[in-house]
């Protein structure tokens, strides 16, 4: 059953699908490219045969590990709107054969245990109800040796740029939202940076590496990107685990 995170993320993301990954770019001012970039050298780092992409919107980080590694990639999401964009981008760059797309809740993922070489996930936590249950759920389906991967927006450290990332979430992104993709954009826009604030309040960066690591994954490492405005971080799944 849906909860109520993932109908929000489901009512948020209807309208976007369209622009998504050219909005994405110039609303977070070429940086997204970069972060995706770095996740993706983790996964690929691994050399897997099969791995798991969960919140994989329109297919953009499932279609960077395909041309990167010899991967066959399941992707989940729960937006329909999302998946369908998705799939037309995967047809386009003739990998039906490697990428297959399909709707699905990160809290209850369609896949049994170790069935996956890498698991690869983006923006996700901030749209679930128990971040700690998906973290496990997603491990689980880690092969022992296998590699997990994430990306998500991050709350800069720094006094100096977390002022003026406050200042452009609060302040510009809205506004640039609407001016470039409309209403909806401009409820992305006025949405995203009091739900970043508020996730890292309720469970900061040091209590998300515990529960990777209590989720049975080892050397678990992260990397602040862009001055603290993304959060890249990646571990392996502990073979005795």
């Amino acid at each position: 059953m849906a909860s109520a995170e993932n109908a929000f993320a489901v009512s948020l993301f209807r309208d976007l699908p369209g622009r998504y990954d050219s909005l994405a770019e110039v609303l977070s001012l070429g940086q997204n490219s970069r972060w995706r970039a770095e996740l993706v050298d983790h996964i690929a780092a691994a050399r897997p045969g099969r791995v798991l992409d969960v919140a994989t919107g329109t297919a953009g980080v499932a279609l960077a590990i395909a041309s990167r590694t010899d991967a066959s990639v399941a992707g989940l999401d729960v937006s329909d709107e999302m998946l369908a964009v998705g799939r037309r981008r995967v047809a386009a760059a003739g990998l039906d054969s490697r990428i297959s797309l399909q709707a699905g809740r990160a809290e209850e993922v369609p896949f049994g245990a170790a069935s996956f070489d890498a698991v690869s996930f983006t923006y996700l936590l901030r749209y679930v109800g128990d971040p700690a249950a998906v973290i496990a759920g997603l491990a689980s389906t880690l092969r022992p040796g296998g590699v997990m991967a994430s990306l998500d927006f991050y709350v800069p450290p720094h006094p100096v740029w977390r002022g003026l990332w406050w200042c452009y979430t609060r302040l510009v992104l809205p506004v640039a939202g609407f001016v470039l993709g409309g209403r909806a954009w401009w409820e992305v826009g006025r949405f995203l940076g009091p739900s970043i604030s508020t996730h890292y309040r309720r469970l900061p960066l040091a209590r998300i590496v515990e529960l990777w690591q209590a989720a049975g994954m080892a050397g678990v490492e992260y990397r602040v990107m862009s001055a603290g405005g993304g959060l890249v971080m990646w571990g392996t799944k502990a073979r005795d685990a």
